[in-house]
C-alpha cells in the first residue's frame, strides 16, 4: 500500500492557480519530497557518496542518449561537426561533477576537509585563493596549460576558508527541505547541476522544473537520475510560466534557484506590470522566500596589444567566434563586446581574421525562442552591422562616432558581436578597458581577456592588480570563462554585492563542488598559444602562458574534429579506457 501523503497547505490567495488535473500531480510530487528531505537527513554522508557513484552509473547508461537528443533539439543532425558541444556541455559537465562532489564528500567522511592537499596561497588585494584545477596528473595531461583559482572575499582566511570547506555536509543529519530548481532552457547539464548544488551545498531536495527547451530531455533526465527520483529526492515537472509561478508560491517549497533572465527574476521577485512597478517602489516584494539566481549579462573579451605573429591572430580570432557563436550564442557568458585597442598596430589584421573566423565556423540554426527578435534589434540599432551565413550572424563595428549604449546594456543571447576601441597601449590599456567594462557593460557573470605572454610577463603585477579589479563572477584568461563552467572544484556566479532590488547577474553561486564557503570569483587561464606553437614561447616568456598538449581545443567551432574528440573525452571519463583515449587525442592532431 502507498504510504499516506503529507497535507499539504495551499498557495496564497491571489497566487498563480492550475486546474486541478495539472495541480495534483505537482502536490504529489512536493508531497513525496517532504518524505525524502526527512530520508536525506538520515543518510550519512558515506551514503550519500555511493548515492552519487549510482548516479554516475545512470549518467553514463545514458550519456550517448543525452548528447544525441539535445543535439537533435537544438537542429544539429547526425554528422553535423558541432554536435560535440552537447557531449562536452551535457554529459560530461556532469559526470566531471560528479567524480568532484563524491571525492568531496570522502574527504569530508575521512573526518577531512575538501581542500585537504589543496595548495592555497595570496591573490591581490588581500585575498586567499586556492588552486582547483587540475588536482589530478590525468586532468593535468588532458588539459595542460589550463588551470582554475577560487578567490574568496578580502579578509576570509587560509584557516577559515579550510574549517567551512563542506557547506551543508557539515552538518550532514541537519534538517532537510523543499527547494524549487527553475531549469536553464539552453544547456542541457545546467538543471541537473544545479540540482546536485542543492542537495550537496544546502541539503535540499529539489523539484525541477524544466524549461520547456528542454522537455524532449525529461525521458533522459529520468532515467540518468533515477537514483535520486526513487528514494525522494528529486522530482521533474513540465509546464510553462504558470506552473513556475504555481511552484514559487508554494508555501512548501522553502527556496528558490532560478538560471535565467534577470527579467524573469524581477517578474517572480516583484511581478509584473503596474503591480510589479508598484512593489518595487515599496519596496514589497511579493515573493516571500530566499531566491538565488545564476542570469547572463554582456561578456566583455578584453585583448591587450602585443606582438603577435600571424598564427596567433588567426588561432584568437577563431578562439573569439567560439566565445560568441558555441550553442548558436545561446549562452548566458557568450563573448559580446571585444575591446580593442586603437593604438594597437595589429588591429585592422585582427578583425580580418575575425571576420573570417566568423564566416568560417559551420552553419547551425538560430534557435532559443526569442532571438529573431533579439537579432531585428540588433538590426536596428546598427543598421551597418556587418551580417553572414544567411543573415544568421552580425559583427558590429562600433566606430568613433556611433552609439555603444544597446550593445553594451542588451544581451542579444544570438550570434550577435560588438567591437568596440579604446586608446592606449600596455597597461594604460588594461586599465582603461577594465574600467569600461566594469561601469558600461551590463552584469558581472563572466569577463575574458587574451594577453600574449611576453606582454604579461612585462606588465607583471599591474595585470594581476587589474584581474582584482574586473567585477566578475568568473575570469578566463586565455581562455573562455565557459571553461570554469566545465570544471565542477570552480565556482560558478556573478560578482558578490546583488541583491533583489538590484540583481545583476545573479546571486549566490552553484558548481562549487569542493563546497567552499564566502567565494568571490573564480579565474581560468589557459594556453596563449596550442601545441606546439606554446612550448618556445613559454621559454622566452619566463614560465608564463602554459604549455598545451593540445593543438586546438575541442570546442572550437572550427575544430575540424570536435565533435569526435569531445565525444572521446567524455567517454573517457565514462569507462577511463585508456586505448580509447589515444585515439581521441590522435583525432585531436587533425583539427
Amino acid at each position: 500500500m502507498a504510504a499516506e501523503r503529507t497535507a499539504l497547505k495551499s498557495p496564497p490567495k491571489g497566487a498563480p492557480q492550475l486546474d486541478d488535473e495539472r495541480r495534483a500531480p505537482i502536490d504529489a510530487a512536493i508531497s513525496d519530497l517532504q518524505r525524502g528531505a526527512r530520508a536525506w537527513s538520515h543518510l550519512t554522508i558515506g551514503q550519500r557518496a555511493k548515492l552519487l557513484g549510482r548516479v554516475r552509473a545512470t549518467v553514463v547508461a545514458t550519456a550517448a542518449e543525452w548528447a544525441d537528443v539535445a543535439s537533435l533539439s537544438k537542429g544539429l543532425e547526425p554528422g553535423h561537426p558541432l554536435r560535440g558541444e552537447e557531449w562536452l556541455s551535457g554529459p560530461y559537465a556532469t559526470l566531471v561533477a560528479l567524480d568532484a562532489y563524491a571525492e568531496s564528500l570522502g574527504r569530508i567522511e575521512r573526518g577531512g576537509s575538501p581542500l585537504d592537499g589543496v595548495r592555497m596561497d595570496a591573490a591581490p588585494g588581500e585575498r586567499v585563493r586556492v588552486h582547483t584545477f587540475p588536482t589530478h596528473a590525468i586532468d593535468g595531461l588532458l588539459l595542460s596549460g589550463y588551470t582554475t583559482e577560487v578567490w574568496f572575499e578580502p579578509g576570509v582566511t587560509e584557516a577559515e576558508a579550510r574549517a567551512r570547506a563542506g557547506l551543508g555536509q557539515l552538518d550532514a543529519t541537519g534538517t532537510s527541505s523543499v527547494g524549487l530548481v527553475l531549469g536553464a532552457g539552453n544547456i542541457t547539464s545546467i538543471p541537473v547541476l544545479d540540482v546536485l548544488y542543492e542537495l550537496l551545498a544546502f541539503n535540499r531536495v529539489a523539484i525541477l522544473k524544466v524549461n520547456p527547451t528542454q522537455d524532449s530531455l525529461v525521458p533522459v533526465y529520468e532515467r540518468a537520475l533515477a537514483p535520486l527520483i526513487e528514494p525522494g529526492f528529486l522530482r521533474i515537472v513540465r509546464g510553462a510560466g504558470d506552473v513556475g509561478g504555481y511552484l514559487v508560491s508554494h508555501p512548501e517549497i522553502a527556496h528558490v534557484h532560478i538560471t535565467g533572465s534577470a527579467a524573469t527574476f524581477d517578474a517572480i521577485t516583484w511581478g509584473t506590470g503596474a503591480d510589479g512597478a508598484r512593489r518595487r517602489r515599496e519596496n514589497r516584494p511579493q515573493l516571500k522566500k530566499p531566491i538565488t539566481a545564476e542570469l547572463g549579462g554582456v561578456s566583455p573579451i578584453i585583448i591587450v596589444p602585443g606582438e603577435w605573429t600571424s598564427a596567433d591572430l588567426r588561432f584568437h580570432a577563431e578562439h573569439v567566434a567560439t566565445m560568441r557563436l558555441q550553442n548558436s550564442g545561446h549562452n548566458c557568458i557568450a563573448g559580446q563586446v571585444v575591446i580593442l585597442s586603437s593604438d594597437w598596430a595589429q588591429r585592422d589584421a585582427f578583425l580580418a581574421e575575425l571576420r573570417a573566423a566568423y564566416d568560417r565556423a559551420p552553419a547551425r540554426p538560430v534557435w532559443y525562442p526569442n532571438s529573431a527578435a533579439k537579432m531585428d534589434a540588433a538590426a536596428a540599432s546598427y543598421p551597418d552591422a556587418r551580417w553572414s551565413v544567411d543573415h544568421t550572424r552580425a559583427i558590429v563595428e562600433i566606430g568613433a562616432e556611433d552609439e555603444a549604449s544597446d550593445l553594451e546594456t542588451t544581451e542579444y543571447f544570438s550570434p550577435v558581436l560588438g567591437v568596440v576601441t579604446l586608446p592606449g597601449n600596455g597597461q594604460e590599456f588594461l586599465d582603461a578597458a577594465v574600467a569600461h567594462a566594469n561601469e558600461r557593460l551590463t552584469g558581472t557573470l563572466g569577463a575574458n581577456v587574451l594577453i600574449d605572454p611576453v606582454t604579461q610577463a612585462a606588465l607583471g603585477d599591474g595585470f594581476e592588480r587589474a584581474i582584482a579589479d574586473l567585477r566578475y563572477g568568473d575570469i578566463a584568461i586565455n581562455t573562455w570563462t565557459a571553461f570554469a563552467f566545465l570544471t565542477p572544484t570552480a565556482t560558478w556566479g556573478a560578482f558578490p554585492g546583488a541583491s533583489i532590488d538590484d540583481v545583476e547577474s545573479g546571486i549566490g553561486v552553484v558548481h562549487n563542488a569542493m563546497l567552499l564557503e564566502r567565494v568571490e570569483r573564480s579565474v581560468a587561464r589557459g594556453p596563449f598559444r596550442p601545441f606546439p606553437r606554446s612550448v618556445p614561447g613559454v621559454v622566452r616568456a619566463r614560465g608564463r602562458g602554459g604549455v598545451s598538449v593540445l593543438p586546438k581545443p575541442p570546442w572550437f567551432v572550427t575544430s575540424r574534429t570536435g565533435a569526435a574528440v569531445s565525444e572521446g573525452f567524455t567517454r573517457f571519463r565514462m569507462d577511463g579506457n585508456l586505448a580509447r583515449l589515444s585515439a581521441t587525442l590522435v583525432k585531436a592532431y587533425g583539427a
